[in-house]
């Protein structure tokens, strides 16, 4: 794509499902073009996720956004994903445009504040077509789903309001890869029809010879070309921001070390545990039911975008007994934002910002309280374990104040602040900081501290990185780019 021609200046893909692969293909799309020379930039309109990132203006957007900003050689900025949702309960969600908090609403309310989403999705669209040459867009679940159509941003509705062309993928390995395209189609209107201008299937492992017919039928019935035919990458790794890959990137194999996550119904900031899960020699188990765990070498809470309602959940579920028999047998706890509040005596919550407003006991292992604000705090920082004077990098993510004796024995020192908590027998830790294994030396001493000796932690930049371009390539080695810049002039 030569910058000095008219050309596209916006790419949405959609896929035919949740998990198809958009965000792969969007972030293969930003750095084979960032590899080209071009200004590109990512963009998702509308995200639902509670896997979150701490952007250069102190705001909050999807993940995958933060990962497609790496490959397009740029600082994540709110721009890159205006509206996001995360979910409080089944039917409600904080709403966070342009990074920053502003409600908590119902669908049905969410539904008719749709209008006033779409100006703030169009002004930073805006803004980013100032500054980029091209703009990759990733669509959010599918263009199909017939309940959400109506004021849709997220989608078609965006890309007939910006006229821009769009990719459709599908997942083969799901299976009905050719019923999921057409079926699709058959649900859009004429002029979103139109708009898609060719197909990517993704997760393809066998036999191109044997798909070939299906690839020649598919074109001859739509009219509109196969553009890549994306292989099955193993051992691929990119962040997510659904908690559906918690289970996908869970080993089977049985490490030394066992580390026991209670799979609360409001996770948040799984990403946490990427560093553990891709580990040689950890073995991560996300349960529900304690009953399923036999022992536990650490118990980490993560975080949790209802604080209260989670640690319900957890004493319900009877993790609490769990965890005291863990302690008593010489077991570590770490907890982690969320998880990290439910460690101390109470969690209050006077204005309602998780739910409903009142004050929840805590699981009483650090003496101090939370209390919720509407305020979040919202920053990346650096500094240094009190373990080994490890450096540590990340990021927070919280609504919440924390007080007591517990702070008096800090877990870190953050830009020369104390941070987080360590009880006086050393077998519980906590702390505000997401990112915490990110750093090997930080994941080495904290997997030390609980009682694994070994020195083998995992960088995750370089891991990333190496997903980033192993996406690329597999794209660049199997997309018809001529193919898909001669859709792209004919749209113009």
């Amino acid at each position: 794509m030569q910058a000095t021609k008219k050309t596209v200046q916006t790419l949405m893909v959609q896929g035919t499902t949740s998990d198809a692969g958009k965000s792969a293909l969007v972030t293969a799309l930003c750095r084979y073009y960032y590899r080209k020379g071009v200004k590109v930039v990512p963009f998702k309109p509308q995200n639902m996720a509670l896997n979150s990132a701490v952007t250069v203006d102190a705001g909050e957007i999807g993940r995958a956004q933060a990962v497609q900003a790496v490959a397009s050689g740029l600082d994540a900025h709110t721009d890159m994903n205006p509206i996001l949702l995360k979910p409080n309960s089944d039917k409600t969600a904080q709403v966070i445009i342009h990074g920053k908090a502003m409600d908590n609403l119902s669908a049905k309310k969410y539904h008719h504040f749709k209008k006033q989403a779409m100006q703030a999705v169009l002004q930073s669209h805006k803004r980013l077509l100032q500054q980029y040459q091209l703009v990759v867009v990733e669509g959010a679940g599918s263009p199909a789903e017939i309940n959400l159509r109506e004021g849709d941003i997220a989608n078609m509705g965006f890309a007939e309001k910006v006229d821009c062309p769009v990719i459709l993928i599908a997942d083969i390995d799901k299976g009905g890869v050719f019923a999921h395209i057409v079926g699709t189609l058959e649900l859009l209107s004429a002029t979103e029809q139109k708009r898609i201008i060719g197909f990517v299937i993704n997760r393809f492992r066998g036999d191109m010879a044997l798909l070939q017919p299906g690839l020649d039928w598919l074109e001859q019935r739509t009219g509109k070309p196969v553009l890549a035919v994306l292989p099955y990458l193993h051992d691929f790794y990119l962040d997510a921001e659904d908690s559906v890959a918690i289970h996908k990137y869970q080993k089977n194999n049985k490490g030394s070390f066992t580390i026991v996550v209670p799979l609360f119904p409001r996770i948040s900031n799984h990403t946490d545990f990427d560093p553990l899960l891709l580990h040689p020699d950890i073995n991560v188990q996300f349960e529900k039911d304690p009953a399923k765990c036999i022992a536990a070498d650490l118990v980490i809470l993560a975080g949790s975008k209802s604080v209260r309602d989670d640690l319900h959940w957890l004493k319900q579920k009877g993790w609490d007994d769990f965890i005291n028999k863990h302690l008593r047998y010489g077991g570590r706890l770490l907890g982690i934002c969320g998880g990290y509040q439910m460690l101390g005596d109470f969690v209050h919550d006077p204005q309602g910002i998780e739910g409903e407003a009142g004050s929840s006991a805590g699981l009483g292992f650090l003496d101090m309280q939370t209390t919720l604000q509407a305020q979040k705090c919202l920053q990346k920082v650096t500094g240094f374990l009190v373990l080994d004077d490890a450096p540590i990098t990340g990021y927070e993510i919280h609504a919440g104040i924390t007080q007591g004796k517990a702070l008096s024995r800090p877990l870190m020192q953050l830009q020369g602040q104390a941070e987080g908590a360590i009880s006086n027998d050393n077998q519980v830790m906590g702390s505000y900081l997401h990112g915490l294994f990110d750093s090997s030396k930080a994941c080495d001493a904290l997997l030390n501290w609980a009682g694994y000796k070994k020195q083998q932690a995992i960088d995750l930049d370089k891991r990333r990185e190496q997903g980033i371009e192993l996406i690329t390539d597999a794209l660049e080695t199997h997309c018809d780019f001529d193919m898909l810049h001669k859709q792209l002039n004919e749209f113009l």
